[in-house]
């Protein structure tokens, strides 16, 4: 199966190399990954262009936000998979959409989900909190769990049937979409007790989601 990974950024010179080296460097090879720029008017685009890799896409103009970029990345991929790696964020080995393919090998899962690290922001080593997450069980989101978003997947048939994020949230329409998968739709995924991402402290999307996740770290 082809899995598309989605990037949105703006303005993302300091991180966006590592993100799509930490892409390129998968060693599942049926791999697309779009980078959604928002118009970004420092390096962000050069660095892109010097880090081309095969099977990587680019658009870049001006949209309505993080939660649009999320949705046009959705329109735009050819994946029978999706899932997002923030421009500030890494995979935490090689063969992480490898495990995401195995995962999801099984017909009868819609998605699958992981643990993740959060790191120093100028620091990629150096661990500050592990989100360690469990296997769904109905109402957990009424008790504040959440699995966490950048190690999420479905496959590109759940975005079109129950649709995407909602654009009218400032934040939290990812948490919401996890919300409308898992109890509204009753979708299955399957938990992996894995680490597939190390996302950065102080990162965009880290800002965005903060407040919404703040209770589902173990320290």
């Amino acid at each position: 199966m082809k899995i598309t990974v989605i990037t949105v950024c703006l303005n993302a010179e300091k991180t966006i190399a590592d993100c799509i080296q930490s892409v390129a460097g998968q060693s599942y090879m049926d791999v697309e990954h779009w980078i959604v720029d928002g118009g970004s008017t420092d390096n962000t685009l050069e660095i892109i262009e010097a880090n081309q890799s095969q099977g990587m896409r680019v658009i870049s103009e001006n949209d309505d936000g993080i939660y649009a970029a999320l949705n046009r990345g959705i329109k735009l991929a050819s994946g029978e998979v999706i899932g997002f790696l923030n421009a500030d964020d890494v995979f935490e080995n090689a063969d992480v959409l490898k495990s995401v393919a195995k995962t999801l090998a099984a017909p009868e899962v819609d998605g699958c989900y992981a643990d993740l690290l959060y790191v120093r922001e100028n620091d990629l080593s150096h661990v500050v909190r592990f989100w360690k997450s469990e296997p769904f069980e109905k109402g957990a989101f009424l008790k504040g769990w959440m699995p966490p978003h950048p190690t999420f997947y479905a496959r590109a048939t759940v975005y079109r049937e129950i649709g995407g994020f909602r654009t009218d949230m400032r934040i939290g329409a990812d948490w919401e979409f996890l919300l409308r998968f898992f109890e509204k739709e009753k979708r299955t995924a399957r938990y992996v007790p894995e680490t597939w991402v190390r996302m950065r402290l102080g990162g965009v999307s880290n800002r965005n989601i903060k407040n919404v996740l703040r209770n589902n770290f173990d320290t």
